[in-house]
């Protein structure tokens, strides 16, 4: 009888051992995979369980949550979405998140592990902590003057401070609301559709992630090479340049909008946005110092992000000389976003030290607590001190008398350059029409913004499309604001 006992106590204790041992397989061994399949819907019930934390712009939340009552508990929300579209993204429980929404899910979602007590305290209890808050650089005001400016024309505005990086502003036009994709059901599914298949693509974020032939805004970087690289000593001197210039290797004309572009010095070509002259001494600076140099600007860079990703502007580094000569004023293969047209901006009103872009300041506990802060850093040193300073006395010429007047501001010093990229077929498409600009206070002794603003489908007929008369005003707005603030 004992023994009989002896033999159901050691049969039990090995079936509980092995109860021990199936609990902790499933617990620890599978955990990951059983959370990660696509049948176990916990996770997914969990995620929305707790309202996401906020995205703050000027100190104020622009997105919010919904308790809903059902399953998927909290819904986004969000205040004045397609004004804070380009740089919230959407939230959605049905098509999942993008932008700041994506970059910072585990932050607003209340699962990263700066905002535990302890480390590891997710893991262990099972729970997450409250969303956090994500703080970012944008400026209200501006970021309202330059939306209601595109007046839902196609194009988009970025604004940058020179000295620190932060982005300022950053719109895409037209835009959409995020909300419409916040849920689940038929009504988010079709909106997804909706905005999807409309030609006008308004949940494209033509700021970060869509890259234009720059034109005439490019011929600052073409400038800066050729200052670097000596092929310009002297900015009033003349430059040697015929007009008619023949594209090297070639029977094509290149052909000027301005007058008396031939033998024109730099000053007067940056002013009057000469082609020829730009074209001539692209060439003349070589291919690889003009590599060399628009790399330091930021183009042909794939890493660089802000923290949602931006496309790569583009430079082409192996072509022939007549296609380095049309790249030299920002035609054949060069692209570049509207943010990365204001780095450039930014490395010249900053004296060739381009800063890092950043559109997250700070992120902080529900309650406020900071738990990562964005420190600033230098991105690269883009051209000399010295050329900096040339190119800002080019620029400010450009607006004080030149083809950049809509860009005056009183009481300000600003330096910009138009720019007219034609595009399409034959060139017969309306071309982009291009600003890119600086402002700094009479009174103070550093710049207080860079702005690029790119017009798809600018007013009046082709002939008439320019970045001075298109882009200009918008420009001048959102310095305004800056200068305000």
């Amino acid at each position: 009888m004992i023994r009989c006992i002896q033999q159901t106590a050691a049969l039990s204790l090995l079936l509980l051992i092995a109860l021990l041992l199936n609990a902790a397989r499933v617990q620890v061994i599978e955990a990951t995979s059983l959370d990660t399949n696509p049948a176990n819907r916990r996770p997914v019930i969990a995620r929305y369980a707790e309202p996401r934390g906020d995205i703050l712009v000027g100190g104020r939340p622009v997105t919010g949550s919904k308790d809903t009552g059902q399953q998927l508990r909290y819904e986004r929300t969000y205040t004045e979405g397609p004004l804070y579209a380009p740089v919230t993204g959407y939230a959605s429980q049905t098509y999942g998140t993008s932008l700041i929404e994506n970059t910072e899910d585990s932050f607003l979602s209340g699962t990263h592990p700066l905002l535990t007590p302890i480390p590891f305290w997710n893991d262990i209890s099972r729970s997450r902590r409250p969303g956090g808050k994500v703080v970012t650089t944008i400026r209200p005001s501006m970021q309202r003057v330059a939306y209601d400016g595109l007046g839902g024309r196609r194009g988009a505005v970025a604004a940058v401070e020179p000295t620190t990086g932060r982005i300022l502003a950053l719109v895409s036009s037209p835009s959409y609301d995020p909300g419409l994709l916040s849920g689940t059901g038929r009504r988010v599914t079709d909106a997804w559709t909706r905005l999807n298949a409309v030609p006008h693509q308004p949940m494209l974020n033509r700021a970060l992630r869509q890259s234009y032939p720059p034109g005439s805004a490019f011929k600052i970087v073409t400038a800066a090479a050729a200052l670097d690289a000596g092929v310009v000593s002297d900015v009033d001197a003349p430059t040697g340049t015929p007009d008619p210039y023949v594209l090297p290797g070639t029977a094509t004309r290149l052909p000027n909008e301005a007058r008396n572009c031939g033998n024109a010095s730099l000053t007067y070509a940056i002013q009057w946005s000469c082609n020829t002259v730009m074209a001539h001494l692209g060439v003349k600076t070589g291919l690889t110092a003009m590599v060399d140099t628009v790399g330091r600007f930021g183009f042909n860079d794939r890493r660089l992000r802000i923290p949602s990703g931006v496309a790569e502007s583009h430079f082409d580094t192996r072509m022939s000389v007549d296609q380095l000569a049309l790249s030299s004023i920002g035609q054949f293969n060069t692209t570049a976003t509207p943010l990365q047209m204001a780095m450039v901006a930014a490395a010249v009103a900053n004296s060739g030290d381009l800063q890092r872009p950043y559109l997250v300041e700070r992120v902080t506990t529900s309650d406020g607590d900071t738990v990562s802060q964005h420190t600033p850093e230098s991105y690269h040193q883009a051209m000399n001190p010295a050329t900096a300073q040339q190119l800002q006395r080019l620029m400010v010429k450009v607006v004080e008398d030149g083809t950049g007047k809509n860009a005056a501001i009183k009481g300000a010093t600003v330096g910009g350059k138009t720019g007219t990229a034609q595009h399409g077929i034959g060139n017969a498409e309306r071309p982009y029409a291009w600003f890119v600009s600086w402002a700094r206070a009479d009174d103070a002794g550093q710049p207080a913004v860079a702005v690029a603003v790119v017009i798809e489908d600018g007013d009046g007929h082709r002939a008439d499309v320019s970045g001075g008369g298109s882009a200009a005003p918008i420009a001048r707005a959102v310095m305004e604001a800056a200068l305000r603030d």
